[in-house]
């Protein structure tokens, strides 16, 4: 069974995006991202990060969350959202779902200078890769809800 996750975050054009690529490259899960407040474009650099991973980046787009409250949208079943300080950004509250973690990552856009930028991209994608590649090895059949936020939450809690 395909497992939809979606990673919000305020802008969804990088972590987010990077997020969505690397879940859906992995088996039995569909990635999603979105945004409470969407720049309207994926980041240039997060998009030249997953092609040189071999990440097809050619139907991700910035959108709003608002998109999954439609009638049509698909079931989540685990949503991340993964602003770097909750409590300094506006990230959307996802109401009515069973599985909500916070994977808190630093913003990589915010670094200006293009080596550096690069190496805060790449480090990005290693982190949620490794995240999201434990999360797809759980049994979500066998665990309650509430031991899937308790083990998603861990997955980052481990760093």
């Amino acid at each position: 069974m395909t497992r939809n996750v979606l990673i919000l975050c305020t802008g969804n054009s990088a972590r987010s995006i990077i997020g969505e690529a690397i879940a859906s490259s992995l088996p039995d899960m569909r990635g999603h991202s979105a945004g409470s407040s969407p720049r309207g474009e994926a980041h240039p650099m997060a998009l030249r990060v997953l092609a040189a991973k071999g990440h097809d980046i050619w139907e991700l787009s910035s959108k709003s969350w608002d998109v999954f409250a439609e009638p049509g949208a698909p079931r989540m079943d685990v949503i991340i959202t993964v602003c770097d300080n909750a409590a300094g950004e506006t990230c959307p509250y996802w109401p009515g779902h069973p599985v909500q973690v916070h994977w808190g990552l630093p913003d990589p856009a915010n670094i200006e200078e293009m080596s550096q930028q690069r190496a805060a991209f790449e480090d990005t994608y290693d982190r949620l890769k490794r995240r999201l590649t434990q999360l797809a090895a759980l049994d979500f059949n066998t665990l309650s809800d509430r031991d899937l936020k308790e083990a998603a939450q861990a997955i980052h809690d481990k760093r």
